[in-house]
Formats: structure tokens, C-alpha cells, sequence
């Protein structure tokens, strides 16, 4: 009878793994079933597994996390004003209020390939900075593109996303919400009017701005698909899409900066051949109001102490790791590669883009 009983257990939990097979698919299905440029792809929004809203932050890394957890797929909610407040607000769809407005889609990355972005850093430290938007190239096709970030990847040290991607027409493809961590910006350091700005959420790699930064991507023309220089540059659609994207962010024009300038790497100098006049002369006559909201609530932590800087805001806890200091050719120490396309030297007589 005991036998018997076991066996009727085990044919109920098969069933029950079944049903959640149909009943639910995962967010890189949904968007493999859509590819189509310009052709909208609507999420039904999911239930998230955590306890907190999906666009809460989490509370600082973990230094003992179990490597399943890295690529545990997790259902969360893809409605389409979480990308930009107010989109698909129009007959259900992706498409703008504003007739004129840039085509928009979501097309969203794998779990695997973006993070929660930390209230904290590794060392118990404030890790909340002010937004910073960071502008890359692809190297790459839209499609190639979102076919590596839609790409599972269980080694962190291939797992990569932009935030936004901007297509040759123009086309704005949301890939990781705002509230999340996209994996842009391996060892970088934003350097504004306070200072060196960076945030270190693994033990393993540099700091970078990732924690606070809002990634876009413009897709490379076809004789940029390799590691030159320089290319024919952007189209006017381009330029104009990403002026009325970053004009909806908040993020004042000192926070806008590029993949070259923040690199520490000496590796990146995307996005090559980029005409900031072409750009600034687009943005300036854009409307500037809040769509995009860039970063996460902060948690609720009680008890919590004021916060001391290079102290752990938990006094009755040691720090969490010592501070370290990285230098790229010790033994041991692994610079994650940003993202797919560009690793090559850099001009050796850089001239920046935004001063």
C-alpha cells in the first residue's frame, strides 16, 4: 500500500510539472516569438517569484551565492510601462501615442544576462548613485544582438545586455527594464564634478557603473561589423531616436556618456565614429520630461543604522570582504567582457565626446 501510494505521488507531481509547462512560458520564448522588426510584442504580465515588487532593489550582493541561482529563470512582470511610463497605452499595442514619435517593441534579454540592481555595495556601502546613460555600439545586427542576450548563459563571464537598443531605422528595442542591472560597462568609472563614481556588486571583477547607469545601444552600420576605428557613422533616424529616448530619462546632459569614456579596460571605444553635434542638435529640441524611470525602490531594512562609509551599515557584522585592488594583468582576476563586437586597442590620442 505504501509502494502504491509513493507511485501515485510521483504521477501527481508529473502531471503538476506538465500543467506549468503549458500554462507558462519563459520571457526568452516570448520573445523569440516575435523577430519581426516593427511588429509589437505584448507580455502578458507574470507573477514575479520574489517576495518584494520586481522593481525593488535588492539589498546588497551575496558572496556565497549558489552558482543555479545565477541562471534560475524567473517570471516577472514585462508590462510595457515598466520600460517607459505610458507605452502601450494605445489600443493595447507598443506603439506611440505620438504618430511621429519612434517605433517601439519590447524584446526582453534572459534572465541570465542582467541583474537586480543593489542598494548597497559588497562592502555594506551606499551602492545608489544619480543615473548616468552610457552610449554603445552593437557591432553587430539587431538580430544577432538580441540573439546573444536572449541566449541563457550560465558562465558570468559571458553574460551581457543593454538596456535599450536603437536600430539603422531608428526602431527603440527595450531589452532589460530600467529598474534592472544590464551588463554593459565591466570596469568603469564615471568621473562627474564629485568624483570617480562606481559601484562593485561581485568579489570577483572590478567596480563599474553598472548599479547606475542606463545602457543604449545603437546598431553599427554594415561596415562597422568589425573591429576598425572608425565607420561611415550613424543614420539621421538613429540620432533622432536616441535624442527623444534620452530626453524622456530625466538624466541631465553632464550624465550622458559613452562606453569609451567610461571603460578602464582600455579594450572599448564604442561607439565609433558617433557625431555629438548630430545628436545634440536633435536633443535640443526635444521635450524633456520623466518616462523612463532609471533605477529601483529602496528596500525596507529594519533595523538600519546610518550609514558610515567603508563601514558595514550592520554594526553588528563584520565587513563582507575586504576592499581589493585590481589590476588587470594579476594572476587571477578576470575582466568580464562587456559585450559582444568591439575588444580592441584604443586611439592612443583619444578625444572625448562629451567634455
Amino acid at each position: 500500500m505504501r509502494k502504491f501510494s509513493l507511485r501515485v505521488a510521483k504521477i501527481v507531481c508529473l502531471l503538476c510539472l506538465w500543467g506549468l509547462q503549458l500554462t507558462w512560458r519563459s520571457p526568452n520564448a516570448l520573445a523569440d516569438s516575435s523577430t519581426k522588426l516593427g511588429q509589437p510584442l505584448i507580455m502578458e504580465v507574470a507573477v514575479s517569484l520574489r517576495p518584494e515588487s520586481p522593481t525593488t532593489c535588492a539589498v546588497r550582493p551575496s558572496l556565497e551565492k549558489d552558482p543555479l541561482e545565477i541562471v534560475d529563470i524567473r517570471r516577472e512582470d514585462f508590462s510595457a510601462a515598466r520600460f517607459r511610463q505610458g507605452l502601450g497605452s494605445v489600443d493595447n499595442g507598443l506603439s506611440s501615442e505620438n504618430k511621429t514619435d519612434p517605433i517601439e517593441r519590447i524584446d526582453p534579454a534572459n534572465p541570465t544576462n542582467y541583474g537586480d540592481r543593489f542598494f548597497l555595495d559588497i562592502y555594506g556601502n551606499p551602492g545608489y548613485r544619480p543615473p548616468v546613460i552610457v552610449l554603445h555600439e552593437t557591432v553587430a545586427t539587431v538580430r544577432q544582438t538580441l540573439n546573444f542576450f536572449q541566449t541563457p548563459h550560465r558562465d558570468e563571464d559571458e553574460q551581457a545586455s543593454y538596456h535599450t537598443l536603437i536600430s539603422l531605422e531608428g526602431e527603440i528595442i527595450y531589452i532589460v527594464p530600467p529598474d534592472k542591472r544590464a551588463f554593459g560597462a565591466g570596469n568603469s568609472i564615471f568621473v562627474s564634478q564629485e568624483g570617480e563614481e562606481a559601484v562593485q556588486t561581485n568579489p570577483n571583477y572590478p567596480p563599474s557603473v553598472n548599479n547606475f547607469a542606463y545602457h543604449v545601444s545603437l546598431e553599427s552600420p554594415d561596415d562597422g561589423l568589425n573591429s576598425r576605428q572608425t565607420h561611415s557613422g550613424y543614420t539621421e533616424a538613429q540620432y533622432r531616436s536616441l535624442a527623444w529616448l534620452v530626453a524622456k530619462t530625466g538624466v541631465s546632459e553632464d550624465r550622458i556618456t559613452t562606453h569609451r569614456q567610461v571603460d578602464r579596460s582600455g579594450a572599448r571605444i564604442d561607439p565609433r565614429s558617433f557625431d555629438y553635434n548630430a545628436f545634440l542638435a536633435w536633443y535640443q529640441i526635444m521635450p524633456k520630461d520623466q518616462q523612463i524611470f532609471i533605477g529601483c525602490a529602496p528596500p525596507t531594512i529594519s533595523p538600519q543604522p546610518p550609514f558610515v562609509p567603508s563601514i558595514s551599515p550592520f554594526l553588528d557584522e563584520p565587513p563582507l570582504v575586504e576592499p581589493r585592488t585590481f589590476d588587470r594583468n594579476s594572476p587571477g582576476i578576470t575582466v568580464p567582457p562587456d559585450l559582444p563586437g568591439i575588444n580592441t586597442s584604443p586611439n592612443p590620442n583619444p578625444i572625448p565626446l562629451f567634455s
